[in-house]
Order: C-alpha cells, then structure tokens, then sequence
C-alpha cells in the first residue's frame, strides 16, 4: 500500500489518468459490475489495512454529522452541545462539519468510536452500491486514502486502461 507520505504526490500525478478513466468508465463500466468490482477490492484491502495508522480522511475531508448525530454524540459523552458546536463545528447545508476531525486524538485513535457518525462510518463509500454516479468523489478520495488510489490503479488493470 502507498505510505501516506507519498499519496498526495502519486495522486496529484495521476489525477488527469484519473479523470479520464472517470470518463472511460461511464462510457464504458456496467453500472452493477462496477459495483460488485468496487466491493470485492474495497473488501479485499480493508480486510488487511489499518485505518488508525492513517486517519488521513479525519484529518483532511475531517467530519460531517446530522443534528441527530450529533445529539447523540453529546449526550453520550455528557458534553454540552452548545458549547461544543460553538468551539468545533460548522453548520453547512444543514450538516455540521469540522476540519480537521476534533474528535482525533494525537495518536490518531478516535474519541467518539463508539457513536460514529454515518459519514465516517461509510467512508470512503467504495463498498457503497453507485459507484458509477460518484466517480469524481472516488477520484478526490484517491488523494485522501491510499485504499481508494490502490482501488483504482488496481481497476484500470481490469479495464485495461490506457491513458492517451
């Protein structure tokens, strides 16, 4: 797997691949195929790979919650939600996010793994059925995780991709 050190490098040179293989595979990709693709090397790399030794995605894309989510969070922690809200969070969208996860401790284990939210919980959605209507945020997580850039190195082999 690329070490994190290298990710934004490798991706940022591979980014026109990338967007152009975005482009062959909706003119190409079986929608249902896709995602069975998608799924099998989503499972076959997170079934060995250690997100704690990262926590790149807590610490770029940071973390979105629900008014709900947050409720719960708050509540099972005992923290007041005013105040927290205040100190971390921005309302965007109806949604509230933070960046860089404030949730995040120094040894990159996570404070609130015992309520996730669904965003962190689904990240980086490669295991998600739809693939095929959200390849330009599969592009953008290449650079984020390197799961999802091995995912689509490993995918341009199936589909024999050749950059032009």
């Amino acid at each position: 797997m690329l070490d994190i050190k290298d990710l934004e490098i490798k991706a940022n040179e591979k980014l026109e691949e990338n967007y152009k293989f975005r482009i062959f595979l909706k003119n190409h990709a079986d929608d249902k195929e896709l995602d069975e693709q998608f799924k099998m090397l989503h499972n076959k790399y997170f079934k060995n790979y250690d997100c704690s030794k990262c926590r790149n995605c807590c610490k770029v894309l940071g973390v979105s919650m629900s008014d709900d989510e947050l409720d719960k969070i708050c509540k099972h922690y005992n923290w007041n939600k005013t105040e927290f809200k205040n100190k971390y969070l921005k309302e965007h969208y109806g949604e509230y996010i933070a960046r860089p996860c404030p949730f995040l401790n120094a040894d990159n284990s996570c404070r609130i793994k015992e309520c996730l939210p669904k965003s962190c919980q689904d990240y980086p959605y490669t295991n998600k059925d739809e693939r095929l209507y959200s390849l330009l945020t599969v592009v953008n997580n290449s650079k984020v995780c390197p799961v999802v850039y091995k995912i689509l190195e490993d995918l341009k082999e199936i589909y024999k991709f050749k950059c032009r």
